[in-house]
């Protein structure tokens, strides 16, 4: 048997609204917990954005920074590694000094570990105020040596800082590239970075394909 049509007559039925549903308990909610759901995001948002504010991360001294650079750069003097080396000498003879001032059988902040300290950190800085050779030959003049030892017009090069041996003496590291376009021949050539000396060369078909490069350039 059919059941009657209770609807008022010249009155549409009401259209069921989208997230509710009657006698389903769970969907009447559905858009308070979607406006705490956007609540909780945004506080998380913004604790994240504290913490990363009060971060600390390493950055570099602005005299190493090279992003937005203009102008011919300039590599830090190898010398300056003498200051913490001066640091450290000052550093052990005051616990030497304060380990004879206080030491004896009752002695309880001038031990041996004080000496031991002490004499750890002379030895230390005396090793890097000798390693802190005057970088006095800088990246052209090691280009120009480099030059002269690859024999060869040079188009493209780039230059390395680095250290060589025990005594940690500041060598320059030259990458050339011939003037040719592409370049036909590469080259790589160690300069000390004191005296001048070229120290070791090497030269070698250039292996590399810019054929890439190339049609970048010309599109």
């Amino acid at each position: 048997m059919a059941e009657p049509d209770l609807t008022p007559k010249g009155r549409a039925p009401e259209p069921e609204q989208p997230g509710r549903s009657e006698g389903l308990p769970g969907a009447t909610a559905s858009a308070d917990d979607a406006v705490d759901g956007g609540r909780r995001r945004r506080n998380q948002a913004e604790t994240t954005e504290v913490a990363g504010a009060g971060e600390i991360r390493d950055e570099l001294p602005d005299d190493l920074v090279a992003q937005g650079y203009v102008g011919p750069y300039v590599f830090p003097n190898n010398n300056r590694r003498r200051i913490p080396a001066a640091i450290y000498v000052v550093l052990g003879l005051g616990c030497i000094v304060g380990w004879t001032l206080g030491r004896g059988d009752d002695a309880v902040f001038a031990n041996e570990g004080v000496l031991a300290v002490g004499i750890g950190l002379v030895l230390f800085g005396a090793y890097a105020w000798q390693a802190g050779f005057d970088l006095a030959v800088d990246e052209r003049d090691a280009l120009v040596e480099a030059s002269r030892a690859v024999g060869f017009p040079v188009g493209h090069a780039s230059a390395q800082l680095g250290w060589r041996g025990i005594r940690s003496r500041p060598t320059w590291r030259i990458l050339l590239y011939s003037a040719e376009d592409p370049p036909a021949t590469r080259g790589l050539v160690l300069v000390d970075g004191v005296d001048g000396a070229v120290l070791e060369h090497f030269t070698e078909a250039n292996p590399e394909d810019w054929s890439d490069l190339d049609a970048a350039a010309t599109t």
